[in-house]
């Protein structure tokens, strides 16, 4: 019965979606090249906001659940498991005061409205997977991009999204380069739960009233650790040690 009745709102969810998207595209562009950074960031802000009420539609709720007091003028590294696109918009909205940026794919970067404008404008990086050659630069640029402007660089170091809420093996090299490039930084742990029950079905019907928890786990300096793999390790744990099973 859920699914049958995911269909039609499905349809409703994914008009809205993509008008949301549709719409904010010209508003980014006049805010970013009338206004500058700050209104672009703000433009950002509000879409992530509406891209929350829309999934609303399907009965999604979102809990983020931060204890610590994170300062807003310090370089942040946010790593956190990726179970879907849905990890992306309630995660930037509430941790929009630290200005977080994003690694991503390089095809991401054209084609989709609103989303890539802000990947190419916004300060994220934009890497081919393939192509060591363009992405090794890339992140290196983006680290000190980062460690500059005091923002807050997002890495999914499983590389690709878990379909099933299964966590995968942490990548280290992108990680590596960002403890390097940005080494003010605290690296801020986030456990990401329930986001995949979204796509249970896949892309069409969306999985309805599906509770998406954000938990915030206690900062770390990069500077505290000698060794990048002892710290990749202890982030790695306290992720996973609290992914729903």
């Amino acid at each position: 019965m859920q699914k049958l009745l995911s269909y039609p709102l499905s349809v409703i969810y994914y008009l809205c979606f993509f008008l949301t998207l549709v719409i904010f595209h010209p508003i980014q562009w006049l805010c970013f090249n009338v206004f500058g950074y700050q209104a672009h960031k703000k433009s950002v802000d509000v879409l992530q906001f509406c891209l929350m009420r829309c999934a609303n539609i399907l009965g999604t709720r979102f809990t983020f659940t931060n204890p610590h007091n994170i300062p807003t003028n310090q370089a942040l590294i946010i790593v956190a498991n990726h179970q879907s696109l849905h990890d992306i918009y309630p995660l930037t909205w509430y941790m929009r005061k630290h200005h977080p940026k994003f690694i991503s794919k390089i095809e991401l970067g054209k084609g989709i409205p609103s989303v890539s404008y802000n990947l190419r404008h916004g300060g994220a990086a934009l890497i081919d997977r393939k192509n060591p050659r363009q992405s090794l630069p890339a992140l290196i640029k983006f680290g000190e991009y980062i460690e500059t402007n005091k923002r807050a660089a997002v890495i999914f170091p499983e590389g690709t999204r878990s379909k099933n809420g299964e966590p995968k093996p942490f990548q280290t090299k992108g990680l590596d380069i960002l403890f390097k490039k940005i080494p003010s930084a605290l690296v801020v742990p986030i456990t990401i739960n329930n986001s995949w029950k979204m796509l249970k079905y896949g892309n069409f019907p969306m999985g309805l009233g599906t509770h998406i928890t954000f938990t915030v786990h206690k900062p770390i300096k990069v500077s505290t650790f000698v060794n990048n793999e002892d710290l990749i390790n202890s982030i790695e744990n306290t992720i996973k040690a609290s992914i729903n099973k």
